[in-house]
């Protein structure tokens, strides 16, 4: 456990294991703690890093610093002296690795979108709608108000059927700071990700879990569709959460690129 310090705020990381470097990214109002499922399992093979995305978990962000969240991975694994890394990321998180990977293509071995963020593909009304409850939870009443309409956003109907992922949710999103929808975020613009996407030359994988909401089913295809050489996997009966739905079956895939000797 360690803090990195960058312009205009601070990464909190965790770095353990030994092997090809694989790099999680968490989701929205998440932090590194939804990867627990992940690195024990990966660790006798791979070097898991895992980190809180700036503003969100235990990182932190001022409100005037211009910032990227691709720029912020870079340079985490640049202090970690990591040239190469497999990127893996869900939601958000996936939004984030997709940009990093379009930033600095060469220094990608593998590319993991787990239920990624693809921006350009539109939201399905009811998606929107539980978007927009946040912020009139906010309004009425305060910060856990509006945690509470995430919580009960569709993206989460599927893990609050198990007790421990239930759980576990509750615990991140009861410690996020709400600054991204408290404040403005001075992120920098995001990159047109949707037309570059035939510029990526990463080994990719796009993973949807089969319960997840329908715009999401969308940005799948869309990424699968149009990444040259894209492999599309369904994980069957989870939501959107699905690396802490189906552990098993993520750590089975994750294994698999790590082990995959023709990345090297």
């Amino acid at each position: 456990m360690a803090v990195l310090r960058v312009p205009g705020g601070e990464l909190y990381y965790e770095a353990e294991g030994d092997g090809v470097p694989v790099v999680l990214v968490h989701g929205l109002a998440l932090d590194a703690r939804m990867w627990d499922g992940q690195v024990p399992a990966l660790n006798d093979i791979a070097r898991m890093v895992r980190y809180d995305a700036r503003g969100f978990g235990r990182s932190t962000r001022d409100a005037d610093t211009s910032y990227s969240h691709a720029d912020d991975l870079w340079r985490l694994l640049d202090h970690l002296e990591i040239d190469k890394a497999v990127l893996v990321g869900l939601s958000m998180g996936g939004r984030i690795v997709l940009e990093a990977t379009l930033a600095a293509p060469e220094r990608v071995r593998a590319l993991v979108l787990l239920d990624a963020v693809l921006d350009g593909v539109p939201w399905d009304p009811d998606s929107e709608r539980g978007m927009q409850t946040i912020g009139e939870g906010l309004r009425s009443g305060g910060l856990d108000e509006a945690k509470a309409a995430w919580l009960r956003h569709d993206f989460f109907v599927p893990a609050q059927r198990t007790p421990d992922p239930a759980r576990r949710l509750a615990e991140m999103v009861g410690d996020y700071s709400g600054v991204n929808w408290t404040s403005a975020d001075p992120h920098a613009p995001h990159p047109n990700s949707i037309e570059l996407l035939a510029t990526v030359p990463a080994p990719t994988t796009v993973v949807i879990a089969a319960l997840d909401v329908p715009c999401f089913h969308e940005m799948s295809d869309v990424l699968a569709d149009r990444i040259p050489g894209a492999r599309k996997l369904t994980v069957p009966d989870v939501g959107h959460m699905v690396n802490m739905e189906a552990p098993e079956a993520v750590n089975a895939l994750l294994r698999e690129v790590v082990l995959d000797r023709s990345l090297a």
